[in-house]
């Protein structure tokens, strides 16, 4: 249920699911109302005809996806950037890799048993730089593995594979068959990491989340609702990695 309140600058509030949101409503040359959720908040664009309770209207419908996005955001908000320094921790496949900073020329080494990383920097250069190289180099081979071997179980072709940076989104699979998936994965267990995997090759099946596309999932994966509880859970533990 939506409640209205007035408008100050731009900015109105409505309570949503007994939250109070404030939101940018913002008026556009434009037919429809879109709303978009980012590090700024909830912003509404409504053409100019459109009245504050069809804005409203929207709001309430589709006040769970909203209120989702908004605590997603709120959680990487307060979350604190690694510090990276030798001996600094970082969660990787479900246990931890320790990083060693050295002098060299900008080049990275895992040790043989994946458990250290070393980053021999150029003076002056972010070891946030190279550690993200490090790290996507990494997760990109583990993924394009983990995607042929789910991707022959289930009779399809291995898709071309893309690497995404996103900070909510973990995969998306296009139209054309190529799958992206989120390189920051690799923060997590390979069981969850598998989770995703599947769960976009299954849309090479079906381009959809029916009730058909989940059984395609669960083929693979039977315990992918404890899987997704398990990644959500984990997103809010993932490390800022700024570089």
């Amino acid at each position: 249920m939506a409640v209205r309140s007035a408008q100050t600058a731009g900015v109105q509030r409505i309570a949503l699911d007994g939250r109070d949101v404030a939101y940018t409503l913002m008026r556009r040359p434009r037919k429809t109302i879109g709303l978009a959720i980012d590090h700024r908040g909830l912003r509404v664009s409504a053409p100019l005809r459109a009245s504050l309770g069809e804005v409203e209207a929207l709001l309430a419908q589709h006040s769970g996806w909203v209120l989702k996005k908004l605590e997603v955001w709120r959680s990487a908000a307060n979350t604190q950037a690694l510090t990276i320094n030798t001996g600094t921790l970082l969660p990787w496949l479900g246990g931890e890799v320790q990083l060693i900073l050295a002098s060299g020329r900008n080049q990275f080494f895992w040790s043989g048993d994946g458990q250290s990383l070393t980053l021999a920097l150029a003076s002056g250069r972010s070891p946030a730089v190279l550690l993200v190289r490090a790290l996507k180099e990494r997760a990109g081979d583990l993924l394009y593995a983990r995607l042929a071997h789910y991707a022959k179980q289930m009779g399809v072709p291995v898709p071309n594979l893309a690497l995404s940076s996103a900070r909510t989104r973990w995969g998306s699979c296009s139209c054309r068959g190529t799958i992206r998936l989120n390189w920051r994965l690799g923060h997590f267990p390979l069981p969850v990491i598998d989770y995703v995997v599947v769960h976009e090759l299954a849309h090479l099946k079906e381009m959809n989340h029916s009730p058909r596309f989940w059984a395609v999932v669960e083929q693979l994966c039977p315990e992918w609702r404890q899987r997704r509880l398990e990644l959500r859970q984990l997103a809010r533990q993932m490390p800022v990695l700024r570089a």
